[in-house]
């Protein structure tokens, strides 16, 4: 039976073993973050609602905290599977989805308070 060259899985030191700690560490940055901005997207659409009067339209900003809450959870739902997989077959589209959901919710948050505080100041 011929015995099969396999490559040596990367240690700690090497470039691919920084790489791939690197990128478990970004997971596990991403996951609890994103998870509490859900909370403060939906809590901000709650205080948004008291602040307009109950009933009342909000106008767009509610509309885009909501985005902004599932693409967080996007961010949230890709991070924790990317952990949940095995160590060497590590999913990394999963954790390039958590990375690009969540600047983008980032982005989309940033706008979400220009549109409240001109909202609100008018």
């Amino acid at each position: 039976m011929p015995v099969r060259n396999r490559p040596d899985p990367p240690t700690p030191n090497s470039s691919a073993g920084r790489a791939r700690a690197l990128d478990e560490r970004i997971c596990r940055m991403i996951c609890p973050i994103a998870s509490a901005m859900v909370g403060v997207c939906l809590t901000g659409i709650g205080l948004l609602h008291l602040a307009t009067g109950v009933g009342a339209p909000a106008g767009i900003a509610d509309d885009l905290l909501a985005i902004d809450s599932l693409l967080f959870l996007v961010a949230t739902l890709a991070s924790y599977m990317a952990l949940r997989t095995l160590p060497n077959r590590r999913l990394h589209r999963l954790e390039r989805t958590a990375d690009a959901a969540f600047i983008a919710a980032m982005l989309l948050l940033t706008a979400a308070c220009f549109v409240i505080t001109y909202a609100l100041s008018s």
